[in-house]
């Protein structure tokens, strides 16, 4: 009786863990399962011609800049999902982006990076905006960002 309820009891939370893991299938990959997330609302639209390749062809131009540098890469930035629609970065090193704090500074520092893209001038105002409006406006709907060892967080673009 005991070994029968210890098993419906493992049954159980292994259907809580595949039901969890289903919502964010990247998520104990790529990065812990976040501790945290927000929605950041933009008032920017998607460019009409955004597909799967403007996203990964930015995210390869983002890597691609810190390829040039004369030190190794202190994040990795993916776009994964069916349609390339959630971005990734995870720190590269140990303890560089372990507060939410500096994973916020390290979006900010993307900000004025990507302020330099061929896709910021095509916006209005394009100083007024910051790296997640460029995502949401090359269709991006989830960055998940992370130290790569304990802490993850995710924005929900809208």
């Amino acid at each position: 009786m005991i070994k029968r309820k210890a098993l419906i009891f493992a049954l159980l939370l292994s259907a809580g863990a595949t039901a969890s893991g289903a919502a964010d299938r990247h998520a104990g990959y790529y990065y812990p399962e976040p501790q945290s997330e927000e929605i950041y609302s933009s008032t920017i639209t998607v460019l009409p011609n955004a597909s799967r390749r403007t996203r990964i062809g930015f995210t390869v131009g983002l890597n691609a800049r810190q390829q040039k540098r004369n030190y190794a890469p202190a994040y990795h930035i993916f776009a994964k999902g069916s349609v390339g629609e959630k971005m990734i970065i995870v720190a590269a090193g140990e303890g560089q982006y372990s507060t939410l704090y500096r994973l916020r500074a390290l979006l900010a520092a993307l900000s004025a990076e990507a302020r330099l893209s061929p896709l910021f001038a095509q916006a209005r105002n394009p100083e007024n905006l910051n790296f997640l409006d460029l995502a949401k406006m090359t269709g991006f709907t989830q960055i998940t960002i992370s130290d790569g060892d304990k802490m993850a967080h995710q924005i929900k673009l809208k």
